[in-house]
């Protein structure tokens, strides 16, 4: 089936829920008005259960099918912003500088209260249906804190299923696969100290800028000379902070970054052979290295036969071609890989756009067209699994 005929009537009314979000983004666990305003949507919709609160400010909404017992189902959204100056020009654009939903939460929690909407009206299908909408996923391990919380104990939750949108992928169209989707992300910080003085004098001093930038291009060698050449692994050094003055060697440098893995064997190698690489470089250079290393989200790991699933649905409402059951794992992070590591389930990308800004980017914008699909992904994948 093509888009959800009913869905596709409230298209205008799911963009503006879309726009009202974007205006009003929220960051990390803060987000109390984004929440507020889901949790009163559910409400409104007539969802049986409204919970707020889980995780910190994570929103649940229970809706029960018409057609007697069955399985619970979850789906989940996210619903933070991110810290960045948005440069859209658009006339829904944020009202609070410095924040903008400029990875599609927004668009993600329209989609999914388009589905939920639809699915008190109906109500066509046997057991329940666990609409999520959680906090954090911008590095604050969101899914995990609901978890933490008694999420999967409080409600009897079978399978779980994660959307995200995807730049580059035209409207309309899907990509999925089974097993690793998307990295592992793991965080460091260090602090390179050596001996400050005078810059025209080095030889008095031990120079930490030197020993870092060595550390900077000796780091790249995790992946060109000790990982298999057919694993993934990426090492990005992302700041670099130190000194105050021209004429001036400073004292330390402090650097951060992240390291990007798909199997557990690369993510014990790569965090390895960085401390190792990082404190005997700096040790050659005459300095001390102080490193902070830190496991964050894990791999998203697809499980087969619900990626199977997933990848069906998605073939009713966007046709089996426009569907790419063997997209090319992606090194970005995501913690609905918490969830899928308790839970079978499966996390799939819908398309923004072939001409859509990349994600994170202060240009991007979530496509609206996107809404109707995504909400008619829901929908399908609920009244399918839960047919009775």
């Amino acid at each position: 089936m093509p888009v959800n005929n009913r869905i596709a009537a409230r298209a205008d009314v799911m963009k503006e829920w879309r726009h009202h979000l974007h205006r009003h983004p929220e960051l990390m666990y803060d987000v109390p008005e984004t929440a507020a305003y889901v949790a009163a949507k559910l409400r409104a919709f007539g969802c049986d259960e409204v919970v707020e609160g889980l995780g910190q400010t994570g929103v649940v909404g229970i809706i029960k099918g018409g057609k007697g017992d069955g399985p619970m189902v979850g789906l989940r959204s996210d619903m933070d912003a991110l810290p960045i100056l948005e440069e859209t020009g658009a006339a829904h654009g944020s009202t609070k500088p410095g924040m903008m939903h400029a990875c599609g939460h927004d668009g993600h929690m329209a989609m999914l209260l388009g589905a939920a909407e639809h699915l008190c009206e109906t109500r066509g299908f046997a057991g329940s249906v666990a609409v999520i909408f959680q906090p954090a996923e911008e590095g604050g391990a969101g899914a995990k804190a609901m978890m933490d919380d008694g999420l999967f104990e409080r409600f009897d939750i079978q399978e779980v299923y994660g959307m995200h949108n995807y730049p580059g992928i035209p409207v309309g169209e899907f990509s999925i696969k089974p097993g690793p989707l998307m990295a592992a992300t793991d965080l460091f910080e260090m602090t390179i100290t050596g001996q400050g003085g005078h810059a025209a004098r080095p030889h008095k001093g031990v120079d930490p800028i030197v020993a870092s930038a060595q550390i900077v291009m000796a780091v790249q060698t995790i992946a060109s000379r000790n990982a298999d050449p057919l694993e993934s692994v990426v090492v990005s050094i992302t700041t670099i902070h130190a000194g105050d003055a021209d004429n001036v060697i400073p004292e330390r440098v402090k650097m951060s970054g992240t390291v990007r893995t798909l199997i557990p064997e690369m993510r014990d190698l790569a965090q390895s052979r960085f401390e190792a690489i990082v404190a005997s470089t700096a040790q050659a250079f005459g300095c001390e290295a102080d490193i902070e290393y830190r496991r964050c989200y894990p791999v998203v790991v697809n499980h087969d036969r619900e990626t199977d699933f997933a990848a069906s649905i998605a073939s009713k409402i966007a046709g089996a071609d426009k569907v790419d059951t063997d997209v090319a794992p992606v090194m970005g992070g995501e913690d609905f890989a918490y969830m899928l590591e308790v839970k079978p389930g499966a996390f799939i990308f819908t398309g923004n756009g072939e001409d859509s800004a990349n994600l994170h980017s202060p240009h991007y914008d979530f496509n609206d067209n996107a809404i109707p699909v995504g909400a008619s992904y829901w929908v399908e994948l609920v009244e399918t699994r839960l047919a009775g």
